[in-house]
């Protein structure tokens, strides 16, 4: 079989499906039969120097492909595969790998290299293959000892992709000193071959993490950096911008230390910026976007408190390079492509030019609008379109960060001046008009704004514009869609008089159906964003225009009943349906709230629902997970808005519901049918009981495996609160299997040791479910069947005090943890009082609640402390 790997290589890759897949099977068959034989005839197939590049390549991809995956099961899979082979197996194709290395064949070297990564990023973390690092270094050469230019680039090609995948702190502080020497030397100007230094300067920026220590020592920093902007200038433009990308990471990563290399760095990103081709200049751009995303993230982390000895690192570099910066970036915006606003995902000098121009206005305040408004005003009428658009770009990216004094007078002059330029003779200059008209709307207008730039005299003449716009150009029309989302955004009160927007209402409702049904309104995103601004000029609309939404629902459910007769004969086809329905869906989702939340327009809903659940029901049989998932929130509206009336669907709904409990793979679809669990057990009560052994059946297959995602755990353990609520006392027969999973996730949640911000927050939710869970059973137990909770009280008192004593516990967990503790005392009354005679905790935790400032916090830990109080005969 070894002998043949060669032709089924090549045959794997045949235009003949036939041929194809015989190969395919072959190469199955044969890495079951005999994997390590496999993975050695793999790896000397790459090795060899006399096969076709194409079996080559393959080869190293399937390598490849059996020692890592994306799926976090899979992937377990193959590193515990790898780690039992034989360890001779493992040497014979870890040495084949490395002679690769060598190889004249570039993609051979560059396949080899990431599969060694790969293998060391399974082996460095057990202790195995120490002396990769040192075989590695070897291959460099050394001042008596020259090594052939390709061997060094692929090498360090290695050193870069084993930096990516292994952890900063599993290599030794000598490993990498030795790793940033060799790296630093091959992007030395006295390198001779750029592909050497191109592949040094890759390998440093995914070096870099590992450099805190070098970066901490004042002479090894100083020669990494000088060595990062010789490269900024090399002959080679590929190294140049590789040059560039590791000072943006160099920025984020270690902006405590730049202060003294910021000279040097401004005159480089400028010329770079001003001379060199695009790629490269786009990098320069991105290095001030990056300070700037510093200084604003400890802006907003300390909320400006800094005091002239503070510890926090901030050195209001923007600020400092502002006079010079900002005309730098205003000279990029006249570099617009002119096809940019057709095609999606476009990015070129301008839009980073102009991106950046606003995190510098956000960076700095009011000191940016002196050096922009001169600009805007000068080239605003001028002929030529790109400064016209260029001066408008600018104003509109300068609209968030300056404070609103500052801004309003500027607005109030412009936007007349705006209005009339969506009727430019240019695209491009609407396009950015009518996003800039959409800035202005949302940082400028709204309940809480002391200077609004909106009023009931020009708001007219906003909406006239505006529902003429919407007719333009799809990419102009997309941008006016944006424009009226925010607009209607503003005015958003709450206090159910009348909106300002009321008397248009229906004018813009018809104006957003006519453009969901352009026969372009699948460019530029144009039918999305159409809908979406629906659902928002439906959200905030008042009382007053109610009969008028109403009239939408059968506009709606016709649109959709129209997807559920397209023809659809091809993939394409599929997606289009999906799509619609996904948006049809939202839409009602966000009538049925509208209308549900009021006992005067609740009607309507009652009166459209049988319908909806028809359409609902027939999304769903089209199969498709998007569909699924926004036809599964429009239910648990409707859930929620029908109330007892919802029963009579169950019986039809419950085979969807129970598929989306099972959707492990679409992990969103799965969550969301578990919220709807919850709406329908609030709407149903104890009607939902004939259902529940089949749900519970589920949720606790659901928290069982090890393949859904963990962000669906904390609202499983919230929907078994739910249920609790939603039976009583017949979740008895639920609790032998829903206490001991309770049980198990707060003990892990207690044992772990995080400083990662999101697995705090992953923590934090846990633990409110697990509450939300505890609270919905305590209080659907009281009364008859408390004493059920009795063995588990310790427990969870025990829980309580763990949340208590960890200082990254969140709002929301402390509300839940105190909830409970109230709950458990009232739900077991003076069965529990020798569980708090014991404790000591509970009172310093209601003392520290008691005296919060959030109301609603301390009203429960008030009642909590009067429950406990009365149970123990305290007070």
């Amino acid at each position: 079989m070894a002998q043949e790997v060669t032709q089924i290589l090549l045959n794997a890759q045949s235009a003949d499906g036939v041929v194809r897949k015989v190969a395919e099977d072959s190469l199955k068959q044969f890495q079951e039969q005999n994997l390590a034989g496999f993975l050695i005839a793999l790896s000397h197939e790459l090795a060899n120097n006399e096969k076709p590049p194409d079996s080559r390549k393959l080869a190293g991809l399937i390598l490849k492909n059996s020692l890592d995956a994306k799926e976090t099961a899979r992937k377990q899979e193959l590193v515990s595969r790898w780690l039992s082979l034989d360890p001779a197996v493992k040497a014979q194709i870890k040495r084949a790998l490395s002679q690769t290395l060598d190889s004249v064949v570039p993609d051979a070297r560059h396949t080899s290299a990431q599969v060694i990564a790969k293998i060391a990023a399974i082996e460095l973390p057990q202790g195995e293959w120490p002396e990769l690092v040192g075989s590695l270094l070897a291959n460099m050469g050394g001042p008596q000892v020259e090594k052939p230019a390709h061997l060094k680039q692929a090498t360090l090609e290695t050193l870069g992709y084993v930096c990516e995948e292994v952890s900063a702190e599993i290599l030794a502080q000598e490993q990498v000193n030795s790793i940033l020497t060799a790296v630093v030397q091959g992007m030395n100007a006295s390198e001779t071959s750029n592909d050497v230094r191109l592949a040094a300067t890759n390998a440093l920026y995914n070096a870099l993490d590992f450099a805190q220590t070098n970066f901490e020592n004042d002479m090894e920093r100083d020669y990494i950096m000088r060595v990062v902007c010789e490269a900024t200038l090399s002959p080679d433009s590929r190294v140049r911008q590789a040059a560039f990308e590791c000072l943006v990471s160099i920025g984020s990563t270690y902006y405590e230390k730049l202060a003294p290399y910021m000279q040097d760095v401004f005159a480089i990103t400028s010329k770079a910026v001003k001379e060199d081709e695009e790629p490269v200049a786009l990098q320069a751009v991105e290095f001030w976007s990056s300070i700037c995303d510093e200084e604003i993230e400890i802006q907003e982390e300390y909320s400006g408190d800094f005091t002239g000895d503070s510890e926090v690192p901030y050195f209001q570099f923007i600020k400092q390079a502002l006079p010079a910066l900002v005309p730098m970036l205003l000279e990029t915006l006249t570099k617009q492509d002119e096809e940019q606003d057709q095609e999606e995902g476009a990015w070129n000098l301008a839009m980073a030019g102009g991106t950046c121009l606003g995190l510098v206005a956000r960076a700095v305040g009011d000191d940016v609008v002196p050096l922009v408004m001169p600009y805007v005003q000068e080239n605003v009428s001028k002929p030529d379109w790109r400064c016209r658009e260029a001066a408008t770009y600018a104003f509109g990216s300068i609209l968030e960060g300056p404070s609103l004094p500052k801004l309003a007078p500027l607005v109030n002059v412009a936007l007349n001046f705006m209005l009339s330029a969506m009727k430019d003779e240019n695209n491009h200059v609407k396009d950015t008009t009518a996003w800039t008209l959409g800035r202005i709307f949302e940082f400028l207008h709204g309940p809480n704004v002391q200077f609004p730039v909106i009023t009931q005299e020009n708001l007219p003449m906003i909406l006239t514009v505006l529902l003429e716009s919407i007719k333009d150009s799809p990419n102009v029309a997309e941008k006016v869609c944006g424009a009226i989302y925010f607009l209607a955004q503003g005015y958003e009160e709450g206090t159910g008089a009348p909106s300002p927007l009321s008397p248009f209402f229906q004018s813009i409702v018809q104006a957003l159906l006519v453009t969901t049904d352009r026969e372009d309104a699948g460019d530029s995103r144009l039918r999305t964003a159409a809908y979406e601004t629906l659902n928002e000029v439906v959200r905030i609309s008042t009382e007053d225009t109610a009969t008028i939404v109403m009239q939408l629902v059968p506009v709606i459910m016709q649109k959709l009943n129209h997807t559920l007769e397209m023809s659809v004969l091809s993939a394409d086809d599929r997606e289009k349906q999906s799509e619609l329905q996904a948006l049809l869906c939202g839409v009602l989702q966000v009538i049925i709230q509208k209308l549900g939340a009021s006992d005067t327009t609740k009607f309507g809903i009652v009166q459209y629902g049988d319908q909806m659940m028809s359409l609902f029901l027939r999304v769903f049989s089209c199969r498709s997970a998007t569909v699924h998932e926004e036809a599964m929130l429009a239910i648990g509206a409707l859930a929620y808005s029908t109330g007892a009336e919802f029963g009579k669907y169950m019986t039809d709904f419950y085979r969807y519901l129970e598929m989306g409990l099972q959707n492990f793979e679409e992990y969103q679809v799965c969550a969301v049918t578990v919220g709807v669990v919850g709406d329908i057990c609030r709407s149903l009560d104890d009607k939902v009981l004939p259902f529940c052994d089949g749900i519970m059946t589920q949720l606790l297959k659901d928290l069982s495996s090890n393949q859904l995602h963990r962000s669906v755990k904390p609202p499983i353990f919230s929907c078994f609160g739910d249920i609790a609520l939603a039976i009583g006392e017949n979740f008895e027969k639920y609790l032998i299997y829903a206490m001991p999973m309770l049980q198990g996730a707060a003990e892990l949640s207690a044992q772990q040791v995080i400083r990662d911000d999101e697995l705090i927050d992953y923590n934090n939710q846990l633990r409110s479910g697990i509450f939300e869970a505890y609270s919905g059973i305590f209080q659907g137990f009281k009364g008859n069947k408390a004493e059920l909770m009795v063995p588990y009280a310790g427990h969870i008192l025990q829980f309580i005090e763990n949340v208590y004593q960890d200082k990254d516990r969140d709002d929301s967990v402390t509300k839940a943890a105190i909830g409970v503790m109230g709950d458990l005392a009232d739900t077991l009354g003076p069965s529990a009082a020798p569980l708090f005679l014991q404790t000591v905790f509970y009172k310093d935790f209601l003392d520290e609640c008691t005296s919060s400032d959030d109301q609603q916090l301390k009203e429960t830990a008030e009642w909590a402390l009067s429950t406990i109080n009365r149970i123990t005969n305290v007070g």
